[in-house]
């Protein structure tokens, strides 16, 4: 492995861990009152662009990373948008 793809598998990996947390306190309480629908959206969008780009040049970092990273912002945003529907349902 070259130095060029050790910094993209540690970059990949600590930006990819740097959503966990969120994922996990979002499954775990169900609380999202603190994440912005619009923001997820937006990133999820620009992660999808990412891995597609990845797919593209066939960069497994970037492909690794915004696969696993796509996936935790899928489940915070499947969370809040359920967490909405509940609300307006309550209202």
């Amino acid at each position: 492995m070259n130095i060029t793809d050790l910094i993209g598998y540690t970059s990949a990996f600590l930006t990819t861990l740097a959503f966990v947390p969120q994922a996990h306190q979002s499954w775990k309480t169900r609380d999202l009152s603190g994440v912005s629908l619009p923001m997820y959206s937006l990133f999820s969008l620009g992660v999808l662009g990412w891995l597609i780009y990845g797919v593209m040049i066939a960069s497994w970092p970037i492909i690794v990373a915004n696969s696993i990273t796509l996936l935790l912002a899928c489940v915070v945003l499947y969370l809040k948008v359920k967490h909405l529907r509940l609300i307006t349902t309550l209202s």
